[in-house]
């Protein structure tokens, strides 16, 4: 396997996982611990005569300090994780259970559990090297009431942060931040040789000669494509490559993952390395895939507005994001299906998401079990005219057409007289935003 695929794989694992940055804190412990060690035998018989006798620590009151701090850093990591699981409770039941990812992943959490075992381990090694022969230390005492202090400072800063994490409006900005940043890392940052449109010509050019396919070697989600590394492979063994999978999709092991021509048929290629480029896994990410960030704030918002938690307000809020993450994308989107090597040789033929399937997957489930709320179903409108009034012609002749599937869910004769003027005065407005005349359209 490439080493960009590793590096990605561990980045994922890395990401969720609670055991990586305590294990380095961990081992930068042992260091200190030496280094204060060393200090307190090597250099403290050469200036103890300088330094006063408030400063130095004997040994019983270092054996009792320590024993102290040992028991009070264990308490601390003992409601640090206490309040983990009930965050992660509170997530599952709550939020959504896809959303456990964004506090996993988040460096303070995991940085705090870091400095407990820092803590822990510094505080514990000079409690095991005190001996009877150390009459006086310097260093050892002064830099664990030095960590004990940071320890506490982290503590509280972790009561600060889960107590921030665990509000739904938080969770709902964080989610739309870091799809922002999907966003622009997906169409702003592109290949210049990316192109949504290609010479038909040349393509069955490149067509004519006997389809390939390469067949999925392991079962999971697509959560990671290497664009540029898939190409120059392409490159390498003159070929065309067709896929057949969007990011986020799950691929069956045995099913057709790409359709290939050779150009060279006495040539033969590694399909095993092609699918080294892929990255496969057991859940989706967040690492390229738009809709999975998306979907996150779709089941907040679909779990709001059922019976047993009823908050509108929270789903009304989850759409306006929503809204705003579908004007950015509207405004940023590029419709690539065509990527060329640096000699602009066509080498891959990858059909992308369209806008108006983004539309789709943000609002149909809201639809499903909103469609009797009308605050739900305004909120949407309203979702819906912010996209269209920043964008461009073609995103709001999408909006419009996907509005009208909106609508048909809305019983419009049996709403109350002020339910359907607001109601009214919303659609009105977006078709203003859609260069679209509503008249024609009322019956």
């Amino acid at each position: 396997m490439n080493t960009t695929t590793h590096s990605k794989r561990a980045q994922v694992n890395l990401r969720d996982s609670f055991w990586f940055l305590p294990t380095v804190y961990g081992l930068v412990s042992i260091v200190a611990v030496a280094l204060v060690t060393w200090a307190d035998n090597a250099l403290l018989p050469l200036i103890s005569k300088t330094i006063p006798n408030i400063f130095l620590t004997n040994q019983d009151i270092a054996k009792s300090l320590y024993s102290a701090l040992i028991t009070a850093i264990l308490t601390m990591t003992t409601i640090s994780f206490s309040t983990i699981m009930v965050v992660l409770t509170t997530y599952t039941t709550q939020f959504s259970p896809r959303t456990l990812q964004n506090f996993m992943k988040s460096r303070v959490t995991q940085h705090v559990l870091g400095v407990y075992s820092f803590g822990f381990i510094f505080t514990l090694l000079n409690l095991i090297l005190l001996t009877e022969n150390k009459k006086q230390a310097l260093a050892s005492p002064f830099f664990t009431v030095v960590v004990s202090i940071v320890v506490l400072a982290f503590f509280i800063l972790f009561i600060h942060h889960s107590a921030r994490f665990v509000q739904v409006n938080n969770l709902i900005g964080e989610i739309r931040k870091s799809t922002s940043t999907i966003i622009d890392k997906t169409f702003t940052k592109k290949s210049h040789l990316d192109a949504g449109n290609w010479d038909e010509a040349e393509i069955e050019h490149l067509k004519k000669a006997k389809p390939r396919y390469m067949f999925a070697t392991k079962s999971g989600y697509i959560q990671h494509i290497q664009v540029k590394e898939l190409v120059n492979w392409a490159k390498r063994n003159n070929l065309l490559l067709e896929a057949h999978f969007y990011i986020g999709d799950y691929v069956q092991k045995g099913m057709p993952m790409f359709t290939y021509w050779n150009q060279e048929d006495d040539i033969e290629c590694d399909e095993n390395e092609c699918q080294e480029y892929l990255l496969i896994g057991n859940e989706r990410t967040d690492l390229q895939d738009i809709e999975f960030s998306v979907q996150k704030l779709v089941e907040i918002a679909v779990k709001a507005i059922s019976p047993g938690i009823n908050d509108p307000h929270t789903a009304v809020n989850c759409i306006n994001r929503i809204g705003s993450i579908l004007a950015e994308l509207g405004d940023k989107y590029d419709d690539i299906r065509y990527y060329a090597d640096d000699d602009e040789q066509l080498r891959l033929i990858m059909e992308p998401n369209h806008f108006r399937d983004y539309l789709y997957a943000s609002f149909y489930q809201i639809r499903i079990y909103g469609k009797h709320d009308i605050s739900v179903m305004n909120a949407v409108l309203d979702a819906l005219y912010r996209i269209a009034v920043v964008n461009k012609e073609p995103v709001k002749r999408d909006v419009w057409h996907f509005s009208k599937y909106m609508r048909s869910a809305i019983d419009e004769e049996g709403m109350a007289e002020l339910d359907y003027k607001y109601y009214n005065k919303l659609l009105d407005k977006l078709a203003v935003a859609c260069n679209q005349n509503m008249e024609s359209e009322r019956p």
